[in-house]
């Protein structure tokens, strides 16, 4: 009976947090553009009015075009950990949101950790975790002028450690899902005999061949735009192997400090009281760490809505 309640209330806090960010969507204010050297946009759509221009490159004919998007505090933290991990709790700006959608709508595929996955049914309180989606119509409509298919949805695990039926996402008929792990891992996964999951193993254990896993992106499932929204850790492993094209980096005009305090109460997902930034792992030596130009700046209020490019 506890399990009971305890799922119940949980339903609940979910959709008391998805009334309010559907409120939050309906205030969201227009973007203001500081400059923009970005591509034209491919279509003529009122979807992009609040925002304005956006395009981008053809895809290499090897891989995708890979763009990323995050959000971090003044002092490049990406999560609070604990109750209050989630990207939204950093940004507290529905125009944030709306974006992550924006950029959804040109991406085929969104890929991120699965681990990620498990931080939101967490954070979110959401009990089989989110569907990686978009929400907002007018930009499943802008994804229909763009002539995108139904939105992948992609995770990457190494051991692949997971069980299918536990997540709402690998049953959604909104997006199509994806696991990529190594061939080890792919065994697994394929005993499990889920029906709507297809399963691309990439490489030998202990790590998924970060290179051989785009290049099927591109030629066998037809990606040629590719979303990364994390975490942290894959998004680093991607940067550090020169798969990161350009960076969407929201900063919220908050600070809050590398370690939790002691009197933060944490979950069973947070393993230490450092806060993330956008890259974890082993990064770069002064001597080959990545350039990057200034694409573009907007705000919204104190708000700030950068994208970069790697050089």
């Amino acid at each position: 009976m506890s399990w009971s309640r305890n799922r119940n209330k949980a339903i609940e806090a979910w959709l008391c947090e998805k009334s309010a960010k559907s409120k939050a969507r309906a205030e969201m204010r227009d973007f203001e553009i500081l400059f923009d050297h970005g591509e034209p946009s491919r279509v003529q759509s009122d979807a992009y009015r609040p925002y304005g221009n956006l395009g981008f490159p053809d895809a290499p004919a090897d891989r995708p075009w890979i763009y990323s998007n995050f959000v971090q505090s003044l002092d490049g933290i990406t999560s609070l950990l604990g109750k209050n991990g989630s990207g939204s709790h950093i940004s507290q700006s529905p125009e944030d949101r709306w974006l992550m959608d924006l950029l959804r709508a040109h991406a085929d595929a969104v890929v991120m950790g699965v681990h990620t996955l498990e931080y939101e049914r967490v954070y979110m309180g959401n009990p089989r975790g989110p569907v990686f989606r978009i929400a907002e119509p007018t930009l499943l409509s802008l994804r229909e002028k763009l002539g995108r298919a139904k939105l992948k949805n992609i995770f990457v695990s190494n051991s692949a450690h997971i069980k299918l039926s536990e997540f709402r996402v690998f049953d959604s008929e909104e997006v199509d899902s994806y696991v990529v792990t190594t061939t080890a891992g792919a065994s697994g996964l394929r005993a499990q005999k889920h029906p709507k999951v297809t399963v691309v193993p990439c490489g030998e254990w202990p790590r998924v061949d970060l290179q051989l896993m785009v290049k099927k992106f591109r030629e066998e499932l037809g990606i040629a735009h590719l979303l990364c929204e994390g975490g942290p850790t894959l998004y680093g492993s991607m940067a550090k192997a020169g798969l990161i094209d350009e960076k969407f980096v929201t900063v919220s005009p908050v600070e809050v400090g590398h370690s939790a305090p002691q009197e933060q109460v944490l979950t069973e997902f947070d393993k230490t009281r450092l806060r993330p930034t956008t890259f974890e792992g082993p990064g770069f030596m002064k001597e080959n760490m990545s350039n990057w130009t200034w694409v573009s700046c907007r705000k919204v209020g104190d708000h700030q809505f950068h994208r970069y490019r790697r050089k």
